[in-house]
């Protein structure tokens, strides 16, 4: 099938880029991951001069690397089925990144645990979930005649019968995350939490 806007024809294509996220033809967010960190670690060069500055406090530069640093390694995560292999490379990047900042490395030894409450950052595993969550809250309080499509009715068209198991889903991912943190999925309709 050919795809033409005007006299340009449209490629087909296994990614694209899409609002800042990569979009992968089999739902893989592999692309998106390396695409955040990557997109992280571009926003950390661009704010070296203060984050590696002696004069400015160690808290003072968390407080800079979670208002200007994080927010570019999170954009788009909340609709992320995430795996613990994309938790361990984005969590990774970041604890790289807090060394780097605090003037630490793995040869001094210092607990991860130590560094981040020296710098005042919770585990970026920790917002992921955080993120994924609230957009769980947005879509499940959204009006029934809304034109977006449930997730689960989505997810379950797209699921093919083959070999091997099947992909992670947001939806299994947001049941694990509700489970683990003991919340119960009527909360979203606690507006006063």
């Amino acid at each position: 099938m050919e795809v033409k806007v005007g006299d340009h024809t449209i490629s087909q294509v296994t990614r694209f880029k899409y609002l800042g996220s990569i979009v992968q033809n089999k739902g893989e967010i592999e692309a998106d991951v390396s695409h955040r960190i990557q997109a992280g670690w571009l926003k950390w060069r661009r704010a070296s001069g203060v984050l590696f500055d002696k004069k400015v406090p160690l808290k003072l530069k968390g407080k800079f690397y979670r208002t200007t640093v994080r927010p570019a390694l999170l954009y788009g995560t909340k609709c992320w089925a995430v795996k613990s292999q994309h938790e361990t490379q984005v969590s990774v990047a970041e604890m790289r990144m807090l060394r780097w900042m605090s003037g630490k490395t793995r040869y001094d030894r210092i607990r991860n645990d130590s560094i981040r409450e020296r710098v005042g950052v919770a585990p970026i595993v920790e917002k992921l979930v955080e993120n994924k969550l609230r957009w769980f809250g947005h879509v499940e309080r959204r009006s029934v005649d809304a034109v977006v499509k449930r997730v689960d009715q989505m997810e379950e068209s797209q699921v093919k019968k083959g070999r091997g198991r099947l992909r992670k889903t947001i939806r299994e991912s947001i049941r694990k995350d509700l489970e683990v943190n003991e919340f119960d999925p009527n909360l979203v309709y606690d507006r006063t939490l």
